[in-house]
């Protein structure tokens, strides 16, 4: 693991889940970490806890992204804490495959992932961006999380939904990255088929579908996403900016052009 000692980072949407495994990776890595939560204040005070428990740092904030002016609080909250931010991975989204919100129209959902995983990236990305890049701090980054399948498609409400909003928040990405250079650098990461919350009741056939989509032939895990999120704001990572990185465990092109036959 890199020695991240003295840095500090922001996770957003780290109560559960791919953002709670990024908090505590980073967490043990020496980061002292501002824990978020959408609404799951008790998610996000179970993440604090066990990073005291590893010997760090942490604090919890609990905002709705969905409100533009709290947005803005959050990132100024988020600043004051340590006297600013080194890192700041930008994981929040809206769950609409699970729970209450899988029940939306297809239009009701898309305006939720557009206000929560598009909106709120693009925002907290350009306010957070603009004090990092003002404030001169070493080696400042920003991580967002992508998409894998979002330049090429799947099929299906999701897969439309997925691939609008995650195509969107690749695109600002590498477009704030030419932006904040050479201060800031600004990285995607694209997860494949991760077993979160969704994956742990997915389908049978979902699941062999997840397998065989990846050359590793196995799901991915939060773990994995949050190794990759590590390596690209630490110093391991200096020379790399704009880039997206797919997690995915190899994309098997034979299996998709045999779906697609």
């Amino acid at each position: 693991m890199p020695d991240l000692t003295g840095k500090i980072a922001v996770v957003t949407g780290s109560s559960s889940g791919i953002g709670r495994a990024i908090a505590l990776r980073l967490a043990a890595s020496g980061a002292k970490v501002v824990v978020h939560a959408g609404r799951n204040q008790a998610g996000a005070d179970s993440v604090c806890d066990e990073i005291l428990r590893l010997g760090g740092e942490s604090q919890a904030l609990v905002c709705d992204f969905r409100d533009r002016d709290a947005r803005l609080r959050f990132v100024a909250a988020a600043w004051e804490i340590w006297g600013g931010v080194d890192y700041w991975v930008n994981n929040a989204g809206a769950d609409v495959l699970t729970g209450a919100n899988r029940e939306l129209t297809f239009s009701e959902k898309l305006q939720l992932l557009w206000q929560v995983d598009v909106e709120a990236t693009i925002e907290l990305s350009r306010e957070i961006g603009r004090r990092l890049r003002d404030s001169q701090r070493d080696a400042a980054a920003i991580v967002n999380i992508g998409w894998d399948q979002s330049e090429r498609g799947m099929e299906g409400d999701s897969g439309e939904m997925f691939a609008t909003t995650k195509s969107a928040i690749t695109a600002f990405s590498r477009s704030l990255a030419r932006t904040l250079a050479p201060q800031v650098r600004v990285n995607v990461v694209a997860p494949g088929w991760i077993k979160t919350s969704w994956g742990e009741t997915a389908s049978e056939i979902w699941s062999q579908r997840a397998i065989a989509e990846s050359l590793l032939q196995r799901w991915g895990t939060p773990a994995d996403i949050a190794a990759a999120v590590e390596f690209l704001v630490s110093p391991d990572s200096a020379f790399i900016t704009g880039h997206v990185l797919p997690v995915n465990g190899g994309l098997n092109h034979a299996h998709l052009q045999q779906r697609t036959e």
